[in-house]
């Protein structure tokens, strides 16, 4: 399997599994590994940057009922519509999210916090190329980044666990300095659960210094044989 697989999931794969919720690999052999979320709120379930499969739904009803799909980045719109109609419910999307799904889905804006869930929200990202929000549930520790952090080989260099984005590597964002998650939940990969509070310090503190190490690492992925 390639870099970002195209057609529709035929299975998924379960990751992350704790009280609060859980993610899933729609497609676990491509190189984005592009990850899922639901989060548990009050018996809610929000669901995040979805890519769909068949079963998916069995996998997260455990924790309750759908009370909207959540979509943390632009491009991250994945198959957030779909599952938002067969649920009945709306797509919620940051205020500074330029992009609109289509005119079929009830759409809601959130920016301090995500509806009543109680969940703050992080303006990581601002710009006409890129916005991106994070969500943090202090009271839990989880923390969910889309893009600007991940675990997939793209991201990491070899004394890294969690690792900035490529496109970021530079400039960090600063709202990530000082958090102090039990759990990260990235976008991109499976997520930290041991020492994620340090895992997050190193790869924002490191992040510039390691660039060129990625950088090198990832022309020697792309290099043919």
């Amino acid at each position: 399997m390639g870099l970002k697989e195209t057609t529709p999931a035929t299975d998924f794969e379960e990751i992350d599994r704790w009280d609060g919720g859980v993610g899933w690999l729609a497609h676990p052999g491509e190189k984005m590994q592009r990850a899922s979320h639901a989060l548990a709120v009050d018996d809610d379930v929000w669901v995040v940057d979805p890519v769909d499969a068949p079963g998916v739904d069995d996998l997260f009803a455990e924790f309750g009922d759908v009370a909207g799909v959540v979509v943390l980045l632009g491009r991250h719109m994945r198959d957030a519509e779909a599952v938002a109609r067969r649920h009945d419910v709306p797509l919620y999307l940051p205020t500074w999210v330029r992009r609109s799904p289509g005119p079929d889905v009830a759409i809601r804006r959130f920016e301090d916090t995500l509806a009543d869930t109680g969940l703050r929200v992080l303006k990581l990202v601002d710009n006409p190329a890129w916005q991106e929000a994070a969500l943090y549930d202090e009271s839990t520790g989880t923390l969910v980044v889309g893009d600007v952090v991940g675990t997939a080989s793209y991201f990491l260099t070899e004394h890294e666990r969690l690792g900035v984005h490529p496109m970021l590597r530079l400039f960090p964002p600063d709202e990530l300095r000082g958090l102090t998650p039990e759990r990260i939940l990235v976008g991109h990969g499976d997520g930290v659960f041991d020492d994620a509070t340090g895992a997050l310090a190193e790869a924002v503190r490191e992040s510039r210094q390691r660039s060129a190490q990625l950088y090198a690492d990832i022309v020697r992925q792309l290099s043919p044989l």
